[in-house]
């Protein structure tokens, strides 16, 4: 099990007792990991900031009740799953009762050195990649995020999830297989 990292320790017992600058300064620590990690699980990023946002309110709501014992960013990676989660269940109401359509995946990458159409064909291959992990199932999902994107040890990622770090292995390899499996030509 990973230690807790005291600055994010002290930052919690900061914040609880009233200082602002505090909920900054974790905010500031875990936003971008937070926002990877919605960004990864939705496949968008406005939708993503949004979800960012919700993870913190949530975050600091329940702030009372974080175990300093354990890594925040781990805390703090659950809570953003359940919003994905949540905001997925939300989209998946809202699509059965208007019809609406998924949001098209738009992705603005430059590379100076490429011309127009290997820039073209390199961000579709990116939106193509990026819309594949966001239809893997969440069991396949979640972990490969926490894994491959977030960069948390499996023992890490077990504990976000709630699993072993042996199930998060499994399903690690699962996911590539299915990945590879999507993205065959």
């Amino acid at each position: 099990m990973s230690a807790a990292d005291p600055e994010d320790r002290a930052l919690v017992a900061r914040a609880l007792s009233g200082d602002q600058s505090a909920y900054a300064g974790l905010m500031q620590r875990h936003r971008d990991a937070v926002w990877r990690l919605a960004r990864g699980h939705i496949g968008d990023a406005d939708e993503a900031l949004d979800i960012t946002q919700e993870t913190f309110v949530a975050a600091f709501a329940a702030l009372a009740r974080y175990d300093g014992a354990r890594p925040f960013r781990v805390w703090i990676a659950r809570i953003a799953l359940n919003k994905c989660r949540d905001w997925a269940r939300r989209r998946a109401v809202r699509r059965f009762f208007t019809g609406a359509r998924q949001i098209d995946e738009a992705l603005d990458i430059s590379d100076d050195g490429a011309t127009p159409e290997e820039a073209l064909e390199s961000t579709r291959a990116l939106a193509r990649i990026n819309a594949a992990v966001a239809a893997l199932p969440a069991p396949l999902k979640d972990p490969l995020l926490l894994c491959a994107i977030e960069g948390m040890s499996q023992i890490e990622a077990g504990q976000v999830l709630g699993i072993t770090a042996k199930a998060v292995e499994t399903r690690l390899y699962r996911a590539r297989a299915k990945l590879s499996e999507m993205l065959r030509d």
